[in-house]
């Protein structure tokens, strides 16, 4: 009997269990700074741990494209006197010697006849001297009239060697005779401007400035981009070859050259350039922009923490601090995150939206 009473109360309790299950345990909240999500979840996220690394940049000045004054000549025309006929115009190719304008000068003629008197002076002063050192060794006369003929002959001597030379100078554009010279090129090259400047264009320089704190950031030799608004589509790679030391007292600024290839001739003297110079910045903690959420006055970014007691992954709201004046896609960090952390860095968005 007692047996059977015993079944019964087993049985009684076990119903009265079924109608009053025992209660679940409670659901975790997250802190009000973190966000927890199931493996399921985060699955679109993309995470990355943030180390000490050199974070490249770009620095861009503005800049001016002239010539390269050594292989540019700019001609100027030994004689004075009047243009009659132009033999080379702006875009056509010489070569050394090539004749640029004839010009009508009284100078080639005067030149001319510079030489003649001087030889003919020359002469009579010799004869001159001649007679007088003849007589004085004779002792038929002074020696006074022999030291003044011997001046009068070194005098003569040396107008006729300056008439010589400014001739030797004048003759190999008087190959026509009379008063008339031809102008020539110097070197080869394109006539690029009517005052008869030559020189070849398939090089130019881009000179650009430098404000002081960037002077020592650009390096002799590095590899830089040229842009022009007459070209937009077009990229001119060119190499930096001289920084100036020293600024200049107006603008505070220092000048940096940039040798460009020009094969196309698209650069043209006096277009206003950009100049792309690629840097390097000192190793730093280093976050990829798209891990970065901007929230009113605040940037931040997502910090994996691990699992929660429920298994879920665990994310931090952190507030830090960047460098965002940089050009590439990292940013120094400046505060708020350490070495060796893992961040979020595709995805914080979604997770900025979740409660």
């Amino acid at each position: 009997m007692n047996r059977s009473w015993t079944l019964l109360a087993l049985v009684l309790l076990g119903l009265t269990a079924c109608r009053h299950p025992a209660p679940e345990a409670p659901v975790l909240q997250p802190p009000a700074n973190q966000v927890w999500l199931s493996p399921e979840q985060a699955t679109g996220l993309r995470l990355s741990v943030i180390r000490n690394q050199d974070v490249p940049d770009t620095l861009r000045v503005g800049g001016r494209v002239t010539f390269d004054d050594f292989r540019i000549s700019h001609v100027f025309s030994p004689v004075t006197g009047r243009v009659v006929k132009l033999l080379a115009g702006p875009g056509d190719r010489l070569k050394k010697g090539a004749p640029l304008a004839l010009i009508s000068s009284p100078d080639v003629g005067s030149a001319w006849s510079d030489v003649v008197k001087a030889r003919a002076d020359l002469d009579a002063s010799q004869r001159e001297y001649q007679r007088q050192r003849e007589l004085y060794e004779a002792h038929a006369g002074p020696l006074r009239d022999q030291e003044a003929a011997e001046s009068a002959y070194k005098k003569a001597k040396a107008e006729e060697e300056r008439a010589e030379s400014k001739a030797r100078l004048l003759r190999t554009g008087n190959d026509l005779g009379g008063e008339d010279y031809v102008l020539r090129a110097p070197i080869d090259g394109e006539v690029v401007a009517r005052n008869f400047t030559v020189g070849e264009l398939d090089q130019v320089l881009v000179m650009g400035d430098l404000h002081e704190q960037e002077m020592s950031a650009v390096k002799l030799g590095a590899e830089v981009e040229v842009r022009v608004v007459s070209a937009p589509e077009h990229v001119f790679p060119g190499k930096v070859d001289w920084v100036s030391p020293t600024l200049d007292p107006t603008t505070h600024t220092a000048k940096v050259r940039i040798r460009v290839a020009n094969p196309d001739r698209l650069l043209k003297a006096e277009m206003y350039a950009t100049v792309s110079i690629p840097l390097v910045l000192p190793p730093s903690v280093a976050l990829p922009r798209s891990a970065l959420l901007h929230l009113g006055e605040q940037t931040i970014v997502f910090v994996a923490l691990g699992e929660s007691p429920d298994r879920r992954l665990r994310f931090e709201r952190r507030r830090v601090q960047v460098q965002e004046d940089v050009s590439g896609d990292l940013y120094p960090v400046l505060g708020g995150l350490n070495a060796g952390e893992t961040v979020v860095v595709d995805g914080a968005l979604l997770l900025s939206g979740v409660s």
